[in-house]
């Protein structure tokens, strides 16, 4: 199954360092719930617009790991991992995102099928929002207009073999 595993970029260089990242893991993936929700609100949503909701939802999870990573650039971090069915699980819960999944297994290089990650530009705006994504999360109006913000920028594609040079530039 491809999950979007939201991480940093202390996360990366452990990943490229380490070549995995021990689990269990929360991470976000096209699961029965978020087919439901999208066949209610966009019935004419295909296999690849679900995918990308979940990495959009791993990308706003990744400002809520930044909040706790001091250490981190302050760049978004999504990883698309395909995993073993049987190692995920869906969150059927009404108080966590549509689409979360726990990921038993450890996420090895070999598993990871590209990153995706802020450019310079988003820098700033990712910094006002990782101070202000727990307000968003809890219903401020002007600190979800901060975290939109940040949200605006596309995260780039990287492959694997990317990853230590894009980190070294960082």
């Amino acid at each position: 199954m491809r999950v979007y595993l939201p991480a940093t970029t202390s996360v990366l260089r452990t990943l490229v360092d380490e070549g995995r990242l021990a689990g269990p893991h929360t991470a976000f993936a096209v699961t029965p719930q978020l087919r439901e929700f999208y066949a209610r609100s966009d019935a004419e949503a295909d296999q690849e617009e679900l995918e990308y909701a979940a990495l959009l939802t791993a990308a706003r999870a990744s400002l809520r790991l930044l909040d706790i990573d001091p250490t981190a650039v302050r760049r978004r971090v999504v990883l698309a991992a395909d995993v073993p069915d049987d190692q995920v699980v869906a969150m059927d819960d009404p108080h966590v995102e549509r689409g979360a999944v726990r990921v038993g297994a450890d996420v090895r290089m070999r598993d990871v099928a590209s990153a995706h990650i802020d450019g310079s530009e988003a820098e700033d705006d990712v910094r006002a929002a990782v101070n202000v994504v727990l307000e968003a999360d809890l219903g401020s109006e002007d600190a979800q207009f901060v975290v939109d913000q940040a949200e605006g920028h596309e995260l780039a594609w990287y492959a694997t073999q990317e990853l230590g040079p894009a980190l070294e530039l960082l």
